[in-house]
C-alpha cells in the first residue's frame, strides 16, 4: 500500500483544514487507518484512528472535539478534518495503515505503511 497525504498549509489560529490521504491498491478497506503528527523537536504522536468500516474512531485527548477522522473506502481515501486549529497543532502530519485491526492503534510501531507527511502550520 502506498499512501499520499495532502492538504496541509499555513493557517491562522481558529481556522480549519482538511487533510486527505489517498491509498493505492485494492486492499485499502482492510486496513485500519491512522493519523500521527510530529512537531519540531518532538517525537511522533498519535492523533486519530479509524477502523476498517469507519464505525470506530479514536482521538488523542489534545484533538478530541476539534478533529474528525473519516474514510471513503470507495475512493481509497482517509480524511482528517481539523477545526479550531491552535498553534500547538503545528506539525508534519502523517497518515498510516495498519493491517492487524485496532489493537495497539495509538502506537506508531504497529503501523505497516506510512505516507510522506504534510506540513500544517498554525500561527497565532
Amino acid at each position: 500500500v502506498q499512501l499520499q497525504a495532502s492538504g496541509g498549509g499555513s493557517v491562522q489560529a481558529g481556522d480549519s483544514l482538511r487533510l486527505s490521504c489517498a491509498a493505492s491498491g485494492r486492499t485499502f478497506s482492510t486496513y485500519t487507518m491512522g493519523w500521527f503528527r510530529q512537531a519540531p523537536g518532538k517525537e511522533r504522536e498519535f492523533v486519530s484512528t479509524i477502523s476498517v468500516s469507519g464505525g470506530n474512531t479514536y482521538y488523542a485527548d489534545s484533538v478530541k472535539g476539534r478533529f474528525t477522522i473519516s474514510r471513503d473506502n470507495a475512493k481509497n481515501t482517509v480524511y482528517l478534518q481539523m477545526n479550531s486549529l491552535r498553534p500547538e497543532d503545528t506539525a508534519v502530519y502523517y497518515c498510516a495503515a495498519k493491517s492487524r485491526g485496532l489493537p495497539g492503534f495509538s502506537f506508531s510501531d504497529n503501523y505497516d505503511y506510512w505516507g510522506q507527511g504534510t506540513l500544517v502550520t498554525v500561527s497565532s
